[in-house]
């Protein structure tokens, strides 16, 4: 297994499709919005083995201050192999000269984010209007 990173926003349906649903996020069942959404993202960062789509991650910023972290995904197949972590470095790297980079995490993942850095707010909770179920 080599696995390599890429600075890109062009993604097949197929490839975001099985991704995003390997770790069973509802995005995967719209992989059409999701080749779009990734084509208006400020920042995409990829993990491939080989050919195969193994993990991203998304930003998006105001220019010179704010980044925001929306997607963070690795294939379950490769956890346990610094992907993720390898590729939340390649956004701090980005955006070091930034004041706030920002994310959300589900409470099951709060340790990966405060590994990586991330502190959690004391005093702020996020809040969605949505229709996504995960």
């Amino acid at each position: 297994m080599e696995i390599t990173y890429k600075d890109t926003h062009d993604f097949t349906r197929e490839e975001l499709e099985r991704l995003f649903l390997s770790v069973e996020w509802s995005s995967g069942h719209f992989p059409d919005k999701l080749v779009t959404a990734m084509k208006h993202f400020s920042t995409v960062f990829s993990a491939w083995d080989g050919g195969r789509l193994i993990g991203m991650v998304c930003a998006m910023d105001d220019g010179i201050m704010n980044a925001y972290v929306h997607y963070l995904l690795v294939d379950p197949e490769y956890h346990g192999n610094t992907i993720g972590r390898t590729l939340v470095e390649m956004v701090k790297e980005k955006y070091k000269d930034y004041l706030r980079i920002a994310v959300i995490a589900y409470n099951d993942e709060l340790n990966f984010y405060e590994n990586c850095g991330f502190v959690k707010s004391k005093d702020a909770s996020p809040m969605f209007i949505t229709s996504l179920w995960t």
